[in-house]
């Protein structure tokens, strides 16, 4: 039986307004938790997606 990551990273807009994403892969759960931490930080458009390994998202266009 074949196991397969998941891997996950986040993009979020700061509250200054600046784009930023994640430097750091996260599996699901993981990544939920740290969505819930920008959330409480003030964050906005913040967006979970699914990244293949070695691969993270570039923060979306201000």
């Amino acid at each position: 039986m074949t196991i397969t990551m998941q891997n996950f990273a986040l993009t979020w807009t700061d509250p200054d307004g600046i784009p930023r994403s994640s430097a750091v892969a996260y599996d699901k759960p993981s990544a939920g938790r740290r969505k819930q931490e920008l959330e409480d930080a003030g964050c906005s458009d913040i967006q979970i997606v699914e990244t293949e390994p070695g691969q993270l998202p570039e923060p979306a266009a201000a």
